[in-house]
This record gives C-alpha cells, sequence and structure tokens, in this order.
C-alpha cells in the first residue's frame, strides 16, 4: 500500500509541476486564444496562434459522414472522401469542356453496366461484355483529358505534410500543414474542390475501395467481427452500417449518390474550418472569406434519423474464422456531452489504461488467460447514442467463454464495489496527461477545435473537459455501471476458429 501512495503521489506532483511551470506551453489557457468567427454565409471559422514554427495546419470538417447516407447507399460518403481527391474544373483539367461528355458518356455506360449486372443470373453475358468493353475505351480515351493526383502534387510541392482526409459516421475532414505563406493555395485548393470537383476514375476507385472492403473486412478477422458487431448493437440506427459500405450497396454505388452528400457538404453550416500555427488572423480570415466566402447560404441541413430502440435483451453473434479468437463485448449509453460519457472515459481508463488497469492486470498479468484486453468509449461515433465497448483476445489454450466470465466479473466490481480514492484519482490524472500530449501539435489542436465544433457546435467541450472530469465520483461510476453495464443492454460478438 505504501508503495501505491508513492506512485501516486509521484504522478500527481508530475502533474502539478506540468501545470504551474508548463501549463502555458501546453495551452491549458487556449479557449480564451481562438478566435470564431462566422463568415456571411454560415461557415465557422476558428484561428489560433502560435508561433513555434512558420507552419500553420489547415482542417476542413463537414458534419457529415455515413449515418447522412441514403438507405441502400452504405459507402457513398467515403467514396465521395476518395473522389473530392480527383481534381475540378481547373485544377487537373487539360480542356475540361471536352472531358466533360466523355464523363457524361461515363457515367451513361456505367449506369447501364451496373442495371445489367444486378440482373444476376437473367444478366445477359453478351450485353456485360459489351457495355464493359465499351466502359474501358471511354476511359482509356479519357486519360488524355486530365492530370492525375494534382491535389497531392499541388501541396507536396509546396512544402505539404500530414495531407489527408478522414470519413467517419459523424464527421469528414480533409486537413493539410503548410509553410504559413501558402494559406492562400490551401484555401483556393479546398474551396474550389468543394464548389467544382469533378468526379474523375469513380469506377476505377470504385473498385478500389471494394478491394479496400475485401481487404479490411473480409479477409480480416478483426474488421469482419467488428462489423458483425456493430450491426448486431444497432439493428435500426445507421451505425450499424459499415462506413465503407455494405458489398452490394457499394457495388451498385452510381455518382448521383455521392452527389447527394456533396449538397450536404455544401451547406455552409454544416464547415468548421480550423487554422492553427503561425498566423495573422485578420490577414487569414480575409483569404478564407475570399475563397470560402463564394459558397452559397444555406439552411444546415440535418438528417433524418430513426433513433435505436432500447435494448431488453441479449444480442449474441459468433463469426467463424480461420484465425485466433477474439470477441467484443459493447453496451449502449449516453453519447456527450451527457454527464454519463464523461463517467465511461474514467471507466475506460480504470479498466484498460496501462498494464496496472483493472482488466490488463487480472487477465493478462495475473491469471494469463487473455493475450489483449483494452475498453473503448463512444463506439462507433459521438453524434448520437453510442457504445462502450470490451475488446479482448484470449491466450491459448483459453476461451472466449472463460474470458467472457472473467470480464463480466470485473465489471460487477464496478457496480457492487466504490472505486477506491486512490485509484479513482490516478484514472483521473492518466486522463489529464492524455489531454497534455493531446495539446502537442498545431495538427492535433486543430483538429480537436474542428471536431466538437462541427460536433457539438461549441469547440470550448474540449477546453471545460477536465473540470467535468475532476467532479466524477465513485458514486457516480458505481450508479452507471449499475444503469448501463447490464446483461440486457449488452451486445457480445466472439469470433471462434473456423475447424
Amino acid at each position: 500500500m505504501k508503495m501505491k501512495h508513492h506512485n501516486i503521489l509521484k504522478s500527481v506532483l508530475i502533474l502539478t509541476f506540468i501545470f504551474l511551470i508548463y501549463g502555458p506551453c501546453y495551452g491549458f489557457d487556449l479557449p480564451d486564444k481562438v478566435i470564431k468567427t462566422k463568415l456571411p454565409n454560415g461557415i465557422t471559422v476558428l484561428m489560433l496562434e502560435r508561433h513555434l514554427s512558420p507552419t500553420a495546419s489547415l482542417y476542413v470538417s463537414y458534419r457529415v459522414g455515413a449515418v447522412d447516407e441514403t438507405q441502400g447507399e452504405s459507402g457513398a460518403a467515403h467514396l465521395l472522401e476518395h473522389m473530392m481527391f480527383k481534381g475540378t474544373t481547373t485544377i487537373g483539367a487539360k480542356d475540361y469542356r471536352s472531358e466533360k461528355k466523355i464523363l457524361a458518356a461515363i457515367e451513361k455506360t456505367g449506369k447501364l453496366l451496373d442495371r445489367e449486372k444486378k440482373k444476376n443470373q437473367k444478366a445477359d453475358p453478351k450485353i456485360i461484355e459489351k457495355l464493359a468493353g465499351h466502359l474501358k475505351t471511354l476511359q482509356d480515351e479519357h486519360k488524355k483529358y486530365f492530370v492525375p493526383n494534382e491535389i497531392d502534387r499541388l501541396y507536396t510541392e509546396n512544402g505539404g505534410l500530414d495531407m489527408n482526409a478522414s470519413t467517419g459516421q459523424d464527421v469528414t475532414t480533409y486537413h493539410v500543414s503548410l509553410p504559413a505563406n501558402k494559406i492562400e493555395l490551401w484555401a483556393r485548393i479546398e474551396s474550389d474542390r468543394l464548389l467544382n470537383p469533378v468526379f474523375r476514375e469513380f469506377y476505377t476507385e470504385r473498385d478500389v475501395v471494394m478491394e479496400e472492403r475485401r481487404q479490411r473486412v473480409e479477409s480480416d478477422p478483426d474488421g469482419k467481427l467488428y462489423e458483425k458487431f456493430i450491426s448486431a448493437a444497432y439493428k435500426t440506427h445507421p451505425y450499424g452500417r459499415p462506413i465503407l459500405g455494405w458489398t452490394e450497396d457499394l457495388m451498385n454505388l452510381s455518382p448521383d449518390a455521392l452527389r447527394e452528400i456533396l449538397k450536404r457538404y455544401k451547406a455552409p453550416g454544416n464547415i468548421v474550418i480550423a487554422v492553427v500555427g503561425d498566423i495573422k488572423p485578420a490577414e487569414t480570415l480575409k483569404l478564407i472569406e475570399k475563397y470560402f466566402g463564394r459558397i452559397p447560404a444555406g439552411i444546415k441541413t440535418e438528417s433524418v434519423i430513426p433513433a435505436e430502440p432500447p435494448q431488453n435483451q441479449e444480442n449474441r453473434v459468433e463469426v467463424k474464422f480461420d484465425a485466433n479468437p477474439m470477441m467484443i463485448i459493447g453496451f449502449h449509453k449516453p453519447n456527450a456531452p451527457a454527464k454519463d460519457d464523461y463517467i465511461f472515459d474514467i471507466i475506460e481508463t480504470i479498466l484498460s489504461r496501462g498494464r496496472t488497469s483493472r482488466l490488463y492486470n487480472h487477465l493478462v498479468t495475473n491469471l494469463q488467460i487473455a493475450q489483449s484486453v483494452s475498453a473503448v468509449n463512444g463506439l462507433p461515433a459521438s453524434r448520437y447514442p453510442n457504445l462502450f465497448a470490451i475488446f479482448a483476445q484470449p491466450r491459448h489454450p483459453h476461451t472466449n467463454a472463460e474470458l467472457e466470465e472473467n470480464i463480466l466479473r470485473e465489471i460487477e466490481k464496478l457496480k457492487n464495489q466504490p472505486v477506491p480514492e486512490e485509484e479513482l484519482l490516478k484514472a483521473k490524472n492518466n486522463i489529464k496527461m492524455g489531454y497534455i500530449q493531446s495539446l502537442d501539435s498545431n495538427s492535433e489542436i486543430a483538429s480537436i477545435l474542428s471536431y466538437y465544433e462541427v460536433l457539438l457546435g461549441d469547440y470550448k467541450y474540449f477546453s471545460d473537459y477536465l473540470d467535468y472530469i475532476d467532479k466524477v465520483t465513485a458514486k457516480d461510476i458505481q450508479k452507471a455501471a449499475k444503469v448501463y453495464l447490464n446483461k440486457e443492454n449488452r451486445t457480445t460478438a466472439f469470433l471462434n476458429k473456423d475447424i
């Protein structure tokens, strides 16, 4: 016990030292320094000066994701992200007027080919062969009208780093870090690909995404188990659909499905821009207004999404696969900014953050029945009520069933025994250290600011986060565990070796 108190005291002293001595460097006064502006058309802009290097990190986040897809068109948001790198009517275009005609012919032929393939056994092989050949000819002809990867080239040749994009269930984000004197280039590129994108190589890219799905889901035990788990946990809400899309939907996606998602992108009320780095806010804002101000004002769109009905009995599913066993246990719970979401951040830390956490210490170190174990709060996303989940892999020759029994026993302890004050303090300090580390770079800060602003309508959620964490008590944890961590609210997915 003396050693435990010594370690806790040590971590508290380290944390206090960082707060008192280095606090300003880590941005604890960050909320007061962020400049928030709403453009006339409704776009929100967040700017933060940090003169650590002559660079700036630039994020454009859209309150649009896989949950906003039309039923039967899953995967459209993710495929659109791919297509947004294909250039615009000016970027990558050699002769767009002529290119536009051949793009129309490609789309028409591609739709006819998809329609024939959907007939399955009634499809005419000769028609498919003819249309596929014609499509290939058109695609080859199209290559002379554009320069591929022009957006990548422009950013790379101008010192761009960390250029990427991501599509989630709730939010889609495009980001890059550039020399501070290249912000106008960024504004020009990002506003142009939002206003004037060209869906070049659509059918080729659709095949790329289908191959991505095969590798990440159909041929991957982790991906296959997770997809089965999440679709069992959400039977009504679109959180149950995979971001990559169901195979049947993905293979029949048309450019029209992507245009519907793009309409949501273009609604200024759904857009948040974050710029963090070596900037002059007044000058930066003028550049943003010059380019993004061209986007027509509109009404912020919000998808009509059916709520997931309360679960009243356990869902259990199994995947057979030639791989080592693994499992996922998940419980429905409220999303941020509900108080219970903060509580589950602490529960996550207590159960699985670090080698001395309850699950790791008990299952991996002491009993040695688990190869790995981790808890995650907030799956699969945070715009709507989500899940608290535990991932685990048994150590041979132990089984999923044995592991499940021990995990549930640890959960029962949360319900029946208050978390000791020392352990609770340790968990809070662990979270605070993670908070400090998240403010380590311009890119991380821009990501955090844009994410919480677009998701919750207020980036200050993050700045207030530690205050709410500090207020969580052992009694709060016990109460939340009793309310949510029960059998009726549970979804369990096993992956067992296919013998």
